[in-house]
């Protein structure tokens, strides 16, 4: 799948109908509950706040990505719940989502890092993006992760 075969779609909550809605809560519960056997609360009460950039192909959506704006001028943004739909891997679409993820983010947030709580045996793959490590490995329903931060583009390492 090149560029040219999908589109990215950057939207808040209320922006999203419900079907779209539908499908990226379904992606998600797919991915990280059934398919990771990994029962926890999707539905945190974050995403009514967050941007939500999606990959689509046509209405199908193959990915997303979930952006949470900083909480103070000084934080970090965050992005979170990156997802590739499972009839969608290999495709490196998981690289995509990140690229238009980290320039949403330098967009929206110029002067802030950018975290994520990754899940440890992706650390390598954020790392390609320049994220670093900033914990210890911990255990987040069951799965172990670490924290991670970006420096924004307009911010010295």
């Amino acid at each position: 799948m090149t560029a040219a075969n999908y589109r990215v779609d950057l939207r808040s909550f209320d922006e999203l109908s419900a079907r779209e809605l539908y499908d990226l809560l379904r992606v998600r519960v797919d991915v990280f509950v059934v398919e990771q056997n990994c029962p926890y609360p999707e539905l945190d009460g974050k995403d009514i706040d967050a941007l939500h950039l999606r990959l689509l192909e046509g209405t199908q959506l193959l990915g997303a990505v979930r952006i949470l704006k900083p909480y103070e001028p000084q934080d970090p943004s965050k992005i979170g719940r990156v997802v590739v739909s499972p009839a969608h891997r290999g495709k490196r679409l998981g690289d995509a989502l990140m690229r238009e993820a980290i320039t949403a983010c330098e967009r929206l947030y110029p002067k802030n890092p950018i975290a994520l709580s990754a899940q440890a045996h992706l650390r390598r793959f954020y790392e390609s993006f320049g994220f670093v490590g900033t914990s210890q490995e911990y255990l987040e329903d069951g799965i172990p992760h670490i924290d991670m931060i970006r420096q924004s583009a307009s911010e010295p390492a």
